[in-house]
């Protein structure tokens, strides 16, 4: 596959993570305000973070997904992470994912970045749909994901297992209004 694409915005630097990157990346998975609503437990060692880089980047080789490190240009630290996963270039959609640091929560971070990640998937990986799946409960994903131009499609029932317990989650897309036949 080509080379990882770095993105810029007027804040942020969106970019390949590294090894190196998992002490900031356990930093916020750590954090159960973080995992609540994520399917991963908080994270206990950093060589769990570790893990979850060595997957995201092999996701990438195998172009099955693209997740990006999201720093700050004032220090090139990593405060969150988002791509996309469940990638299928043959239907031209994939699915959405993000988390930020509760630090820099509400800030207009993540919507920066997920600006300039939705433009990538219909300008770059030529995506009609973009497609994300959050608990019904995370008001903040929720809210973020309809000013960033998703529609709410509907509720999947039972559609997560967390912590024994079955949860729902709700559906939101946005469609490439550009690329329709």
């Amino acid at each position: 596959m080509r080379n990882f694409p770095t993105l810029e915005t007027e804040r942020l630097i969106l970019r390949e993570l590294r090894t190196e990157d998992a002490v900031d990346v356990f930093h916020y998975f750590s954090k159960d305000e973080v995992t609540q609503f994520y399917d991963l437990e908080s994270f206990t060692e950093v060589k769990q973070a570790e893990n979850l880089i060595t997957n995201w980047n092999n996701r990438y080789n195998n172009q099955q997904g693209i997740r990006w490190g999201i720093a700050l240009k004032t220090d090139n630290r990593i405060i969150g992470t988002c791509g996309y996963h469940n990638w299928s270039s043959i239907h031209y959609r994939a699915e959405i994912g993000y988390e930020l640091s509760p630090e820099y929560w509400r800030q207009g971070i993540m919507f920066e970045a997920l600006s300039k990640v939705i433009s990538y998937g219909f300008d770059e990986l030529e995506l009609n749909r973009i497609g994300a799946l959050v608990y019904p409960h995370n008001v903040g994903s929720r809210n973020l994901l309809i000013s960033s131009g998703f529609s709410e499609e509907g509720i999947l029932k039972d559609y997560y297992v967390k912590k024994d317990r079955f949860i729902d989650a709700v559906i939101f897309s946005i469609i490439n209004k550009n690329k329709r036949q």
